[in-house]
C-alpha cells in the first residue's frame, strides 16, 4: 500500500500446511487475530497445541483466553527464532512477493480481495473465503458483514472503478447492497 500498513493473520495447519483462516487489519491488536482463530476452531476443531511467534496481539490475554478455554496447550516461539516459524515465514515470504508487492493494493478492502483470491505458482486460482464459497461458485457479487455498514461506498467504488460488471458480464450484484451502481 502506498500509505500506511496492513496486518496479516493466519492460522495455519502444520501438518498440511494449509491456512485454516486468516484475517486483514489496520490495528495490530488482537481482535483481528482473536476473529482468525476462532473461525479455524469452528471450521477444523481444536489442536493439541497452538504455536506463535511472541507478538503482544498473541501473548495479550484475550487472545489466551480463547486457547485456555477449549483447553488447548500454548507454545511460543523464542525471541527472533524465524526457524521456529518456518512455515507461517513461508507463507508471508509468499504472500508480499507473489500478491502484495506486484498488485500495490490502494486501500484495505483492495488488499483484502487479492489476498482472498490469487493465482498459484502452477497457474491454478487460490481462494481463500472466510465467508464461504457459494457466491464465488454463483459468480455473486455481495458484501461481507463488515462492508454492509459504512464501508458500503467503498466497495461500490470499487465495482465501478474496477469495471467488473464490463468485464465480467456474468457476475450478478446482491440487489439490495448495490442499489447506487
Amino acid at each position: 500500500m502506498a500509505r500506511g500498513f496492513v496486518y496479516l493473520v493466519a492460522i495455519v495447519d502444520w501438518f498440511t500446511r494449509r491456512a485454516l483462516a486468516w484475517r486483514v487489519s489496520i490495528l495490530l491488536d488482537a481482535a483481528f487475530c482473536i476473529e482468525a482463530l476462532e473461525e479455524a476452531l469452528a471450521r477444523y476443531g481444536k489442536p493439541t497445541i497452538f504455536n506463535s511467534d511472541q507478538g503482544p496481539q498473541f501473548t495479550s490475554t484475550a487472545f489466551t483466553a480463547v486457547l485456555l478455554r477449549e483447553k488447548i496447550a500454548i507454545s511460543m516461539d523464542g525471541k527472533g527464532c524465524w526457524r521456529d516459524n518456518v512455515f507461517v515465514e513461508r507463507l508471508w515470504r509468499s504472500v508480499k512477493y507473489e500478491e502484495v508487492y506486484i498488485n500495490a493494493y490502494a486501500s484495505v478492502p483492495e488488499a483484502r480481495a487479492g489476498i482472498g483470491a490469487r493465482f498459484a505458482g502452477s497457474g491454478s486460482i487460490e481462494v481463500n473465503a472466510p465467508f464461504g464459497l457459494d457466491d464465488l461458485f454463483a459468480l455473486r457479487l455481495r458484501p461481507t458483514p463488515s462492508f454492509l455498514t459504512d464501508k458500503l461506498p467503498i466497495l461500490i467504488d470499487r465495482v465501478s472503478s474496477k469495471r467488473w460488471l464490463e468485464r465480467y458480464p456474468r457476475l450478478s450484484l446482491e440487489a439490495t447492497a448495490f442499489r447506487s451502481i
